[in-house]
C-alpha cells in the first residue's frame, strides 16, 4: 500500500536544524567567557525542591518519579516527603559547611504546605527557581494554550505574593509545549534548565537562555536508574570537573552542573558521599561556586 504524499512532507525538513527554537552551534566556536577570579570552571549546584500530590494527574502522562500504583501510593508519596521533611536539611549542612551556594528549583505549592522549609532555604541563602506549582502541572505537545498559561501565571503569582520574583524555571518533569518557552519569555523568566543539551548556556529564538542541566549526573538517575553507587558517582562528577577545566584553558569558562534530588542523595547512607564531594569541590582552586542566576548574569554581561 503506498505512502500517502502527504507524509513526506515535513515543513522543517531542510539542511540544519528540524526546528526554529535555536541555531546549530558547536560550543567549541562560541565566544569565550571568563569567570570572576579568573577561575576555570563555574560550579552551578541545584536541588529539587517538589512537591507531588498523592492523586496524579493522568492526563496525559505522570512526571518522572510520580506515584505508581492505581490505589493510594503512600510508599512512594512518604518516600517523597522524607526529601522535603528531613533529608533536604542534611543536604543543606553539607553545602552550608562548603561555603558552596545552591539554587532551588522549588514546586509553588510548598509555599502553603511547608512555610518553614521556604523560610530556611532563603536563610541558608539558596536562590529560589520556579518549578511549577507541583508535579501535577506538567506541560506535554498540543496542549491547550490556555492551560498552559494558567498554570505558569498561577504559579508566579504564588511566588509574587510570597515576595520572591523568581528568575529561573524548571518545568515538572522538565517537559515542555510548542509554546512553553514564549510564555515563559513573556513572563518575565530570564533562564530555563529544561534543556540538557549543552555544557554553557546559549540563547533560544524566542524564549528564556537555556542554562545547563547535565541529566547524565544527576544523583537520582546515576544512582536509581543506572544503579550506580554513591561512589561511582562521585567519581563522575570529580572526572567531569576535571575535563571542564582542562577544555577551559582553550575554549574559555565552563559550567559543572550538579543536580540533586533531596530524597536520593540526603538519605543517612548516602549523605557522607555528597559531603566528601562538596568538600572536595571546594578545595579546588579552579571552580566559581555560585548560584545559577550569578552564573547566568555573568555569562550574559559578556555575550550580549
Amino acid at each position: 500500500m503506498p505512502l500517502d504524499p502527504n507524509f513526506l512532507r515535513y515543513p522543517m525538513l531542510r539542511k540544519g536544524m528540524d526546528h526554529d527554537l535555536y541555531p546549530a552551534a558547536n560550543m567549541f566556536e562560541q565566544p569565550k567567557v571568563s569567570w570572576p577570579e579568573g577561575k576555570s570552571v563555574a560550579l552551578m549546584v541545584t536541588v529539587a525542591v517538589e512537591f507531588f500530590p498523592l492523586t496524579p494527574n493522568d492526563g496525559p502522562f505522570r512526571a518522572a518519579g510520580h506515584m505508581a500504583t492505581p490505589f493510594p501510593d503512600f510508599r512512594t508519596f512518604t518516600a517523597r516527603d522524607y526529601g522535603n521533611r528531613i533529608a533536604i536539611y542534611r543536604i543543606m549542612d553539607a553545602l552550608t559547611a562548603a561555603s558552596i551556594p545552591a539554587t532551588a528549583f522549588v514546586s509553588s505549592a510548598l509555599i502553603d504546605r511547608t512555610p518553614k522549609l521556604l523560610q530556611d532555604i532563603q536563610s541558608a541563602g539558596w536562590e529560589i527557581a520556579a518549578h511549577g506549582e507541583d508535579m501535577n502541572n506538567i506541560h506535554y505537545g498540543d496542549m491547550p494554550l490556555d492551560v498552559e498559561q494558567r498554570q505558569i501565571e498561577a504559579c508566579l503569582a504564588a511566588w509574587s505574593d510570597y515576595g520572591v520574583t523568581p528568575k529561573g524555571w524548571m518545568s515538572p518533569g522538565r517537559g515542555q509545549s510548542e509554546d512553553t518557552l514564549s510564555l515563559l519569555k513573556r513572563a518575565g523568566i530570564e533562564w530555563t534548565a529544561d534543556w540538557g543539551n549543552d555544557d554553557m548556556p546559549y540563547a533560544m529564538n524566542d524564549g528564556p537562555v537555556a542554562m545547563p542541566y547535565t541529566d547524565e549526573m544527576e544523583d537520582r538517575k546515576c544512582i536509581t536508574i543506572l544503579g550506580q553507587n554513591e561512589e561511582v558517582w562521585s567519581q563522575q562528577v570529580t572526572g567531569a570537573a576535571d575535563l571542564l577545566a582542562k577544555e577551559a584553558q582553550s575554549h574559555g569558562g565552563r559550567i559543572l552542573h550538579l543536580a540533586l534530588t533531596p530524597y536520593i542523595i540526603g538519605q543517612p547512607f548516602r549523605i557522607k558521599f555528597l559531603r566528601d564531594l562538596l568538600t572536595e569541590l571546594a578545595e579546588r582552586d579552579d571552580l566559581w561556586c555560585a548560584t545559577a542566576s550569578d552564573i547566568y548574569a555573568s555569562w550574559q554581561d559578556q555575550i550580549a
